[in-house]
């Protein structure tokens, strides 16, 4: 019997975080033959996880050019993803999320009548310009799928309410599967920064502030917050891996620089991320996926937007929303660092994304579609 062809689509680097382990599944399985495909959307950032968990593409686009725009990305994509398609002839097409690169990626696999995978699927805001361009991506790819891959409950809810044609399995969020693998009690930093502040048993605050929608006066809040909350709290270190996007970087130097307990450094690979979460005392962030990777660590996440897409994380109580405006995010940052009620109820709020079987049950689902095998057990019952 011929293998079934599964080709994974990603570019970015929060996309290989959560198609690597899904990536390596389906390698592991005799029934299928697994085709990896990247777009480099991010190129430095992409190579750091494809190297980390040894995958090796088959395909790369390398589209990435300096100030890229929306359109030239998706033009670039669909445009290199036609002879892709065309060459491997792909059974199904597995893309993930909500970046520029899911969306071309589904939509030119569509073009060729070809089954499109959706993993993490069913995340909303009901914002169409927040965020942006996400939701309104993972939404298009949400009709165009043929099978959806819903971390929680939640998610397969607003799939159900949307009448979205395709078949959903709830199976957990996969970047709780790469936690597993690169979260090590013995671990040592290759940053020197982190070294540093490792051996000085200071409390640690990850920072990850980048997100297109805030650029602007909500960035400007986020940075001037973060400035009076480390004035605030001199003995707690201030950790900030800063985003290389042009706009991020400069005004992240010129507002944050210079300041003696706030170290602004180069993007972290994955293991150094997942292991100065482990070891910090909290996250703030504007990001998606930190959302659920800190809390499987116990780590509280304040996140600086208005609404998040991960509900789920806020009803459980291991996310607050704190919004962008400047004195709303120092005083949630030093209720926190007050320690105390508050603190505690966070980090040991139980984390709803995933129990480190997602991988698993999306190639359970995949070979159930084509016939291969039984349909997997749902995450959470």
């Amino acid at each position: 019997m011929e293998k079934i062809k599964v080709m994974t689509v990603f570019g970015t680097r929060p996309e290989a975080v959560k198609m690597a382990p899904l990536a390596l599944e389906l390698a592991s399985r005799e029934e299928i033959e697994s085709i990896v495909c990247v777009t480099a959307q991010h190129r430095e950032m992409l190579d750091q996880i494809l190297e980390i968990f040894g995958i090796v593409p088959r395909y790369d686009l390398n589209i990435m050019k300096p100030g890229q725009t929306l359109y030239e990305i998706t033009g670039r994509i669909l445009e290199g993803m036609d002879g892709v398609l065309k060459d491997a002839a792909p059974d199904i097409v597995l893309v993930h999320g909500d970046t520029s690169t899911t969306f071309a990626g589904a939509l030119a696999a569509f073009y060729r009548q070809i089954p499109v995978g959706h993993v993490e699927a069913g995340l909303r805001t009901y914002n169409i310009y927040s965020p942006f361009p996400e939701e309104m991506n993972r939404r298009l790819v949400g009709q165009i799928a043929s099978l959806n891959f819903a971390p929680t409950r939640r998610n397969a809810e607003n799939l159900a309410l949307e009448h979205v044609l395709g078949e959903t399995f709830i199976t957990g969020n996969t970047v709780i599967d790469a936690l597993k693998t690169t979260v090590r009690s013995d671990y040592r930093f290759r940053d020197p920064v982190l070294r540093e502040l490792d051996g000085l048993g200071h409390r640690i605050v990850i920072i990850t502030a980048h997100r297109r929608e805030n650029y602007g006066r909500p960035f400007e809040n986020i940075l001037s917050a973060i400035r009076e909350t480390a004035a605030r709290y001199p003995e707690v270190e201030f950790v900030y891996p800063v985003h290389l996007s042009e706009y991020v970087t400069e005004n992240a130097h010129r507002v944050l620089g210079g300041v003696r307990n706030i170290h602004l450094i180069k993007p972290l690979d994955l293991d150094e991320m997942h292991n100065l979460m482990e070891r910090a005392y909290m996250v703030m962030t504007d990001s998606g996926g930190i959302q659920e990777e800190a809390p499987a660590l116990g780590k509280p996440v304040l996140v600086m937007r208005h609404e998040t897409e991960r509900p789920e994380a806020v009803e459980a109580g291991t996310v607050k929303l704190c919004g962008i405006e400047r004195e709303d995010i120092i005083a949630m940052a030093c209720e926190l660092l007050d320690g105390g009620a508050a603190y505690d109820a966070m980090a040991n709020a139980v984390n709803p994304y995933g129990d480190g079987e997602a991988s698993r049950r999306i190639t359970d689902a995949i070979l159930w579609h084509f016939g291969r095998g039984e349909k997997p057990d749902s995450f959470g019952g």
